[in-house]
Order: structure tokens, then C-alpha cells, then sequence
């Protein structure tokens, strides 16, 4: 009997699904301080190029489409002409919501599963990328996470209202990775709604669907602060 395409746990693995990515670099980087964080200099290049070539190096991501702001577009489309997997490079919306549906417009007919990637994680693997991309295409919907190290309080009106267990608490990452129709459905729900989802997690966990959490990696920092970048540096000198 031919094992070669059973997994540990006794079930067959799936084959994977066509994945297109959704690259999000349309913020205005309101924490940096007059820092532009889409083309602020990362070892000596725009960090946006650090996540879009990371996800090229992914074998499991077909094609890739950036959301960014207009005035940022040239510059980006220049930034990854010898990046064959990059397809398209569009204006963002005014919510981050608006803009992941806009990369997904512009994704192919062909995709069915959508990564969505915040374009400010430069440290983002390949690996991890897989790997997330992997357990979506056997559960619908999956994330990176890892655990929190600080105790966490809920708190209201300046008071600690309560204290959630702190074993049970993990900090999501991106790429988020979604059967595609799952998302679009789920990010119209919660645009019909009014509701403001922080990740495209929430907007999926909104619709009662489960999303599988996988091992995240701690240098899988969001850059969204001067200090973040001066942390970005120090990881950056740390893998040379």
C-alpha cells in the first residue's frame, strides 16, 4: 500500500489548494513619527521589498497582489518588475477592511485560497508562510500565533474590570490564510454590519467559523513604531 500521502494523524493529505496573496501596504503610518513604514529603509532597502520577495520564495503562493496608497503605486510596480509573482499593484481603501477586498478583487478566478499579509512584517518566512498556508487548505481558515509573555487586563473606565487567564491568550500574526469565498463572504457580512474587525480573523470568527491557530515565530514583528524599526534592525543584523 502506497503511504506516501497519509499524514501521522491517518488522514489523506489534501491537495493544495491555488493560494494568492493579498500584500496590504496602504497605511499612513500615523506611530512612525513622519516615517513612511511601507518605504522605510530596512538594510539598505524598502522594507515592503523584504515581504513581497518572501512570499515570491514561497512555493505555495501563486501569485501576489500589493494594496498601497496612489501616490505610492509607481514606485512599488518599480520596486517588483523582477518579481514574476507579483501581478498587480492597487490603490487601498479607506479602512484596512475596504483595502484587503480591493487586493482580492484584483486576485485571479483562478485563486482559492487568499493569504492576507500586512506589508509592515518584513521578518515574515517562507516557512511560515507554508505552513499557515497548509493547515487553511485542511481547515478553511488559519493564522500564525504565539503566546503572550505579559499578564493581560481587561480594562474600562481607567479600572481593571478583569484578568483573563494568561495560558489561554496568543498573539495573532499574519499571513491570515482563508478558503477565498469564506473571506469575501465574511468581509461583506461584517462591512453590512458596520462592524470593525481589527484582523480578517474576526471577521471570519463573526460568521461562527473556527480558524485553526499555528505555531507563529517571534521575529514575525509588525513594524508600526520608530522603536519597532530600530528592533527590525537589530533582528536583521541578528540573521546576517
Amino acid at each position: 500500500m502506497d503511504i506516501s500521502n497519509i499524514t501521522r494523524t491517518g488522514r489523506k493529505a489534501l491537495k493544495l489548494k491555488y493560494c494568492g496573496a493579498v500584500i496590504v501596504a496602504a497605511g499612513t503610518a500615523s506611530r512612525m513619527g513622519g516615517i513612511d513604514k511601507v518605504m522605510a529603509l530596512l538594510g539598505g532597502e524598502p522594507m515592503i521589498a523584504r515581504t513581497v520577495r518572501t512570499f515570491c520564495q514561497c512555493d505555495a503562493i501563486k501569485e501576489i497582489v500589493i494594496v498601497t496608497r496612489p501616490d505610492l503605486i509607481s514606485e512599488i510596480q518599480t520596486l517588483c518588475r523582477d518579481m514574476e509573482k507579483v501581478t498587480a499593484v492597487v490603490a487601498g481603501g479607506s479602512s484596512r477592511q475596504e483595502s484587503v477586498n480591493l487586493g482580492l478583487n484584483a486576485l485571479s478566478k483562478k485563486v482559492k485560497l487568499a493569504a492576507v499579509q500586512d506589508g509592515a512584517r518584513p521578518f515574515v518566512t517562507w516557512q511560515l508562510i507554508d505552513r499557515v498556508v497548509r493547515a487553511a487548505n485542511t481547515y478553511g481558515a488559519a493564522a500564525p500565533a504565539i503566546p503572550v509573555k505579559d499578564t493581560i487586563k481587561v480594562v474600562s473606565g481607567g479600572m481593571v474590570s478583569s484578568t483573563p487567564e494568561r495560558k489561554t491568550l496568543q498573539a495573532v500574526q499574519t499571513p491570515q490564510v482563508f478558503d477565498f469565498d469564506l473571506l469575501r463572504g465574511a468581509l461583506k457580512k461584517a462591512k453590512e454590519d458596520g462592524a470593525e474587525v481589527t484582523d480578517d480573523c474576526s471577521a471570519v470568527e463573526r460568521l461562527g467559523m473556527s480558524v485553526k491557530i499555528v505555531e507563529g515565530d517571534e521575529k514575525n514583528i509588525k513594524i508600526t513604531t520608530p522603536m519597532d524599526l530600530k528592533i527590525g534592525e537589530l533582528l536583521l543584523e541578528d540573521t546576517l
